[in-house]
């Protein structure tokens, strides 16, 4: 089947799921995994991540695995610090998009670049692992509940 451009962009396989989310209360301290929260348009209550285009920080869960053998060693979502794991559907492809996650909606937006704490967290060459993989930041469009097995999907 042929398509233009644009319906080629908006296609995709089957919608996406979140199978993790994670707090970050305080800077440098341990994520807290909870099983659903509110999110409202400057980010998760209970998170201390930035208003606007990094309200909320999502990785792909099919990403994980690229990650750990890059690293050589195990990857866990709450090591890589990001609100939320979504399995299922290309986040990449989404970029610019609106997309549903529960309840809300958010607008995904740049790569969210890793940090220096990776090679901390992650071992030597952890930063590099994390280059390319390291999840998107998004804004928030409507606030709403999350909660873990939540649909993913383009609006």
């Amino acid at each position: 089947m042929k398509g233009t451009l644009a319906a080629l962009l908006r296609e995709h396989h089957t919608a996406g799921c979140v199978d993790w989310i994670g707090l970050r209360p305080a800077r440098r301290v341990e994520m807290v995994p909870v099983s659903s929260v509110e999110l409202g348009l400057d980010g998760f209550e209970g998170d201390h991540g930035r208003a606007g285009k990094r309200a909320v920080t999502l990785i792909q869960a099919e990403h994980l695995p690229v990650i750990a053998a890059l690293c050589g060693g195990d990857v866990t979502p709450e090591a890589l610090r990001r609100n939320i794991l979504v399995s299922g559907i290309n986040l990449n492809a989404l970029r610019g998009e609106v997309v549903a996650i529960g309840e809300a909606r958010i607008e995904i937006g740049p790569p969210c670049a890793p940090c220096s704490r990776m090679r901390e967290a992650l071992g030597p060459g952890g930063y590099n692992a994390m280059r390319g993989h390291g999840g998107w930041c998004a804004r928030v469009i409507a606030p709403g509940l999350v909660e873990v097995g939540a649909v993913v999907a383009p609006v």
